[in-house]
């Protein structure tokens, strides 16, 4: 059964990291590679010129700049807004607090598309079109967040906070020195998924902003390599840069995750 088990993961590992083994290998390949039959898995002749043209045929650097900057404001404000959010509704006490809970998770329920038309009008007429508060805007609130963060602050005791407070601890010390540390695991791993999907976002920052300098990483992409012609390879250079942010926060945070994971879990 552990064998079946072991087996089983491998195989699925595989299938998840081969899209991500392919394009890297494949920004490295000439134009011949994407032509030839059979399909190549690795390049014949291995080049950067892919990497050159992603950055001489468009301006991806500035492009790159503006994914990062708004990717990492709206992940503070997000998690800013959302642990803060978590807190109340789990050690506060006040009059409808469950049913505004509720109405908060219940937006959970809307599709994202249907709020396009409403959020692009309120955007711009409050004259945020062409800027990083724009493209970050419908992204402040994440209920999915609030609900998790919530969920995982009601497995502390309010005998912590309540002997906190007893000894003089403020709200904010007690949340900043005690509840973030023990949920340490939960907050890392959702900033993580807040800033992915931020980064990774297409459509809406392809909405609000008009100027070209403003453009994200995710608009640039289309503007690279050309299908007509199988000329792929300043994309797939592109996607593979677009990748490095994500995997370097994930190795980097990996660590941190499992052993705040175990501890949490094993009482130590």
């Amino acid at each position: 059964m552990k064998k079946l088990i072991a087996l089983s993961a491998t195989l699925l590992s595989l299938v998840i990291f081969f899209p991500i083994f392919y394009s890297i290998s494949a920004s490295f390949f000439t134009y011949t590679d994407f032509t030839s039959i059979p399909a190549r898995l690795f390049s014949s002749a291995p080049t950067f010129e892919n990497y050159r043209r992603a950055f001489t045929e468009s301006k991806l650097e500035r492009f790159l700049f503006n994914s990062l900057i708004t990717a990492s404001l709206g992940t503070v404000v997000r998690m800013t807004i959302s642990v803060l959010a978590a807190y109340t509704f789990s050690f506060f006490t006040f009059k409808g607090r469950d049913i505004l809970f509720v109405l908060i998770v219940a937006t959970m329920l809307l599709p994202s598309d249907a709020l396009l038309i409403a959020n692009y009008s309120t955007i711009r007429s409050l004259r945020l079109t062409d800027s990083y508060l724009g493209i970050i805007a419908t992204s402040l609130l994440a209920p999915t967040h609030i609900f998790m963060l919530r969920q995982y602050f009601k497995t502390v005791s309010p005998e912590y906070r309540e002997a906190a407070i007893l000894e003089g601890c403020s709200d904010t010390r007690f949340l900043t020195t005690l509840l973030i540390p023990i949920s340490k695991a939960v907050v890392i791993t959702l900033a993580i998924h807040s800033f992915s999907t931020i980064f990774n976002d297409y459509l809406w920052p392809l909405l609000v902003t008009n100027r070209e300098a403003m453009r994200t990483v995710q608009v640039a992409l289309t503007m690279l390599g050309f299908s007509e012609n199988l000329d792929y390879g300043p994309q797939f250079a592109a996607i593979t840069l677009l990748m490095t942010p994500i995997l370097i926060a994930f190795v980097v945070m990996h660590k941190p995750i499992q052993t705040s994971v175990s501890t949490r879990f094993t009482g130590r």
